[in-house]
């Protein structure tokens, strides 16, 4: 049996990078997953994959700045698989890449919509579901950016993912006696499109002690020890797994 099995799974950002392979070991560990981005096709791409595998797998596409994505992705997982266990709330955006003064009001605010406000709307949604399950693992993807360190021209992105700690913090001050276990992921680079040219990964592996950015499995499998059992005392927490980056800075 797997690590995951008979439990529920929301995986947002889940057509591509990080959100993908997480959904599929989620799966191959026994879950049955709901995953979530804006388009259809990756999505069913995905679910395709883990029902040819023997997993199950249903699509709920939407924009998750929206509070009706969340309503229909917990509706989605009680009607067709009784409930929800864990939340991989990892959809996110880098948004403008620039110095902050340069930055236009419009566009913090669409930054932190997709990346703040998005892991709101989702734990709102989730934390009642999970309440009537009696225990549950809201996961969310933050940064080394904003926690560990600033770069050049990441302010927005870096207080958007600073600020999911702070909601990690509430979430588990509110909610961890009576079984809600939220924590946050801090990947460093990783090999997505998100990454930027082979010139940008250069330049992002040299940031990390062990001198090169992550595969999509290797964070997946993170998310899977806080989805799990393995972490059953571990809650308010941040996990870097960001390759001794933060350690060296």
């Amino acid at each position: 049996m797997g690590m995951l099995q008979n439990k529920v799974a929301v995986v947002t950002g889940a057509s591509s990078g990080i959100g993908r392979a997480a959904a599929l070991l989620f799966s191959a560990e026994g879950a049955a997953v709901i995953l979530n981005a804006r388009g259809e096709k990756g999505l069913n791409e995905v679910a395709e994959t883990i029902r040819a595998r023997g997993g199950k797998a249903r699509i709920v596409a939407g924009d998750v700045s929206l509070p009706e994505t969340h309503r229909e992705l917990v509706a989605e997982a009680t009607a067709a698989f009784g409930g929800l266990d864990i939340a991989f709330n990892n959809a996110g955006t880098t948004g403008p890449v620039r110095l902050l003064a340069d930055v236009a009001v419009s566009e913090w605010q669409e930054t932190l919509a997709a990346n703040l406000t998005a892991a709101f709307l989702a734990s709102r949604c989730q934390i009642p579901a999970m309440l009537a399950r009696g225990s549950g693992s809201i996961i969310f993807t933050s940064s080394f950016v904003g926690t560990s360190v600033g770069l050049p021209g990441m302010a927005v992105y870096a207080a958007a993912k600073a600020g999911l700690m702070g909601l990690v913090k509430g979430i588990t001050a509110d909610y961890a006696e009576k079984g809600i276990r939220a924590n946050a992921l801090l990947p460093g680079g990783v090999d997505t499109a998100m990454a930027g040219d082979q010139a940008q990964k250069e330049w992002a592996a040299g940031l990390h002690a062990m001198k090169r950015i992550a595969q999509p499995e290797e964070i997946a499998r993170a998310a899977l020890f806080l989805a799990s059992p393995m972490s059953s005392f571990v809650a308010g927490s941040a996990l870097f797994a960001d390759g001794g980056n933060a350690a060296v800075k």
